[in-house]
């Protein structure tokens, strides 16, 4: 019975919660139940704090037997990633380097966000050291693996909160992304992972990646990743960068049209976006699955947006962010660090202002390309990824003559930097059974639009996740 509690949606729990025949304490005992039964596996989470979530859960039940919910996800077990802070938790970031003696009083906004609408947190999720890179190993951490297949990894840098999804650790997740970070993960793992528009989702404190930084849900259905966003995506003030909100009074209800569909809508499919190779294997499933938009309704079509070479912009930005967020440490603690976490930093901090500068430009230019395909069409269809998971523990894939993981993430980081909406939507498996990705971009702040899109297709092409 704990498994079957386990695997429903976030969704599926609040509807039992609702009429009486679901409880979050035995939700909660069921998540905890599996961390328990297969964590030492995968190595999902860095912490989990099973006594404060029962405490939360019996809280929540005891506000369900009342009729008074606290708020829209009151009693649903959530997981976040230890790079965001929260209260009464040590925030390590996959770093030897961080002292856990301090204070850990505040909460990020997110985090805030979700204590008010009564969610029972359970722990904090793997990341690698200050989420560098696009796979999830830490020296503090050690290695997080696919539950697909543990010899391959999940992606990252939100690859503990893709595995506690995937497994039934938690419906609900957040992941941070900065150059594919949920998406990425989503991709490897087959669930739904959404990087929202740049400040959709209030951030404190701001990452040293700057505005290519976002916060969103990755959850086993689109449905539950539109009530988180709900959630998360209302205001804080300590971020400065932050949008507006949506819809009526401070908050918006991405739930509201979320099976209205795609009929009528144009749609771009660029499957290389601008050459880049993609696995036969992969290419075939992302062109099926971009194929089923013309079976809901919409008109489809092969068209690139024409970014050009988006890697030098992002390199520079995330180079120069990563030698910025290590300036302040010591030679002696470089040396507790991961190697390739230092290369970079000591890369970026060669660059001058005025390679920072022309980078800027480059983003600007490719922020106005993406405004003018989006005249023409309503949204552009890549591939999550052009790979399956590749071996864990590894930067990139074994003999592929790849230096670094951007290498490898073509589809994903560019709309970091034009800041857009962008979803990963499992489409499908392999001949060796491991997921593929449809990544679904759409215009700046049209984030209900890909939400839309990412439900019609899930309603015609069920997710599956992992059998354990």
């Amino acid at each position: 019975m704990s498994d079957d509690i386990a695997l429903l949606s976030a969704a599926g729990l609040i509807a039992g919660y609702r009429d009486g025949s679901l409880s979050p304490v035995a939700a909660t005992e069921a998540a905890l139940a599996r961390i328990e039964a297969h964590d030492g596996k995968f190595n999902a989470f860095r912490l989990v704090d099973a006594e404060n979530a029962l405490q939360a859960a019996r809280e929540s039940e005891e506000r369900w037997r009342i009729k008074a919910p606290r708020g829209r996800v009151d009693g649903v077990p959530t997981a976040i990633k230890d790079l965001v802070l929260t209260k009464g938790w040590s925030t390590l970031r996959g770093s030897k380097t961080t002292p856990e003696d301090q204070p850990w009083d505040e909460d990020a906004p997110c985090v805030a966000r979700l204590r008010e609408h009564g969610a029972v947190l359970l722990g904090k999720t793997t990341t690698p050291e200050f989420g560098w890179k696009g796979v999830t190993d830490s020296p503090l951490t050690g290695i997080t693996r696919n539950p697909w297949n543990p010899e391959r990894t999940p992606g990252g840098s939100s690859g503990g909160a893709a595995v506690a999804v995937a497994t039934g650790m938690a419906p609900l997740a957040i992941g941070g992304d900065g150059g594919g970070s949920i998406r990425i993960p989503a991709g490897f793992t087959g669930i739904f992972g959404l990087k929202p528009s740049g400040g959709r989702v209030p951030a404190y404190p701001l990452s040293a990646l700057g505005t290519l930084s976002h916060t969103g849900p990755m959850t086993r259905t689109v449905t539950d990743a539109a009530i988180l966003l709900s959630v998360i995506s209302e205001p804080d003030p300590r971020d400065w960068y932050a949008l507006p909100p949506q819809g009526a009074g401070t908050a918006a209800d991405y739930t509201v049209g979320l099976d209205d569909g795609v009929a009528g809508l144009r749609i771009g499919f660029s499957p290389s976006l601008g050459g880049h190779p993609v696995d036969p294997e992969i290419a075939t499933l992302v062109a099926k699955a971009a194929g089923r938009f013309e079976d809901l309704g919409a008109t489809v079509e092969e068209a690139d947006p024409g970014l050009g070479d988006c890697a030098p912009a992002f390199r520079t930005h995330w180079y120069a962010g990563l030698a910025s967020l290590l300036a302040a440490f010591t030679t002696e603690q470089k040396a507790l660090m991961d190697p390739g976490l230092v290369e970079l930093a000591a890369e970026g901090a060669g660059y001058s202002a005025l390679d920072y500068l022309a980078a800027v430009k480059l983003r600007e230019a490719m922020g106005v390309a993406m405004n003018l395909f989006h005249q023409r069409y309503d949204l552009l269809l890549t591939p999550s990824l052009p790979i399956p998971a590749f071996e864990a523990g590894l930067e990139v894939p074994r003999d592929s003559g790849m230096e670094r993981w951007p290498e490898w993430t073509p589809f994903s980081y560019p709309f970091n930097l034009t800041r857009q909406p962008a979803a990963s939507v499992p489409c499908g498996l392999t001949s060796e059974g491991l997921p593929a990705g449809l990544q679904i971009v759409g215009p700046s702040h049209a984030d209900a639009l890909v939400l839309r899109a990412s439900r019609a297709y899930e309603q015609i092409e069920p997710f599956k996740m992992p059998a354990l």
